[in-house]
């Protein structure tokens, strides 16, 4: 069987909608990132794979690929997973390698809240079943697992406190190509006390004895991600450095009133099919829409803090939804050339109508003397 790579990942800032990145559609804020992973494969390229959830429709990868004036030849396909559709686009390019159908593949997501012409979410699920909004998922999540509203506080604090650390000592500007002129996060431009703003905020989804809060969810924002994805021998002829090798992953389903618990059956099935424990695992990104899901699924997982979501999240940079899961994946990427000791490291998301994605790789790349 083919080895799939991962040998480059890159975002765009992440924008608040309606804020700095506002101006620019899916594609425009794709089509950059294109163009370095298409320079980097010098066109040894498949397809181009991108996870999209709220438009504007159409085909945002052919559209985004014609426009980084990468070679026509190369198709484009886009996906919908809700928000694991990023994470979701990379599973599927590292599976395609893995059978044998390419070698090269652009994947990953993005999102333009600011420019989406829907003004309402699709459907999840049938009402019959249970379609709740995301918030209110996020409640039923809370409610059921015993998750507080000082558990979740706690750690939506944890998540600011690191994303700011990151932040301050440039690391995610290892991951940022710019837009224009915008090169940083921006929800970072403005200094907040969050300490007050978390403490102080009321719930928004459940009035009387509710929990989730605007503090401890995730914003709404626009942005984009990809990784270079390639089959590992003509990665290394070409000679690009692997970084993580693509293990297996896990896509199931959960009921739709509880979708934020869906990383726990897909990481627990990812785990015993390839005999490992999650001690074994060194780092986890799991995506952050709520403090109460993450909380929930570290609790259910016995994921430590230590090991999960190092560098924040979601809670504290954004969610631009189509692109989030593969930022998962992109975190990891830098991440473990910074450290010595990573053999395993998983990316895991839940999603509209009840669906668990999670993704292992193995580390093949200790450090790279660039990031040294």
């Amino acid at each position: 069987m083919n080895k799939a790579v991962i040998v480059e990942a890159k975002r765009t800032p992440i924008g608040r909608k309606d804020g700095m990145l506002k101006q620019f559609g899916a594609d425009e804020l794709l089509s950059p990132l294109l163009k370095h992973a298409a320079r980097m494969s010098q066109n040894k390229l498949d397809d181009v794979i991108i996870g999209n959830v709220v438009g504007p429709g159409g085909n945002v990868a052919r559209l985004a690929a014609l426009e980084a004036e990468l070679p026509i030849s190369i198709p484009g396909l886009t996906l919908d997973r809700q928000c694991s559709a990023g994470l979701d686009a990379i599973r599927l390019a590292c599976c395609l390698i893995q059978a044998g159908a390419g070698n090269g593949y652009i994947a990953g997501g993005v999102e333009s809240t600011s420019t989406s012409p829907f003004q309402s979410r699709a459907r999840f699920s049938p009402d019959k079943i249970g379609d709740p909004d995301m918030g209110a998922a996020a409640e039923n999540v809370a409610s059921k697992y015993g998750i507080t509203r000082k558990l979740q506080d706690e750690y939506t604090l944890l998540s600011y406190e690191r994303s700011i650390h990151a932040f301050k000592h440039s690391l995610f500007s290892q991951e940022i190509l710019a837009v224009n002129e915008y090169n940083q996060d921006e929800e970072f431009l403005k200094e907040r006390n969050i300490e007050k703003l978390v403490r102080r905020a009321r719930p928004v989804f459940n009035k009387e004895n509710g929990t989730v809060t605007a503090a401890n969810s995730c914003g709404i924002n626009d942005g984009a991600c990809v990784a270079l994805v390639m089959e590992e021998g003509l990665a290394m002829e070409m000679g690009l450095q692997p970084v993580l090798r693509y293990l297996d992953s896990v896509v199931c389903g959960v009921h739709p009133d509880y979708p934020g618990i869906g990383p726990v059956p897909a990481i627990q099935q990812l785990l015993n099919r390839n005999n490992l424990t999650i001690a074994e695992i060194d780092l986890v990104e799991l995506n952050e829409p709520f403090a109460a899901k993450v909380v929930a699924c570290s609790k259910a997982l016995s994921i430590p803090y230590s090991k999960l979501n190092v560098h924040g999240g979601a809670l504290a940079i954004g969610h631009p939804y189509g692109a989030s899961g593969a930022m998962l994946i992109t975190r990891l990427f830098y991440e473990v050339q910074r450290r010595n000791n990573c053999n395993y490291v998983l990316a895991a998301i839940g999603s509209g109508g009840g669906i668990g994605l999670a993704v292992l790789f193995e580390v093949i790349c200790k450090k790279k003397q660039r990031l040294s």
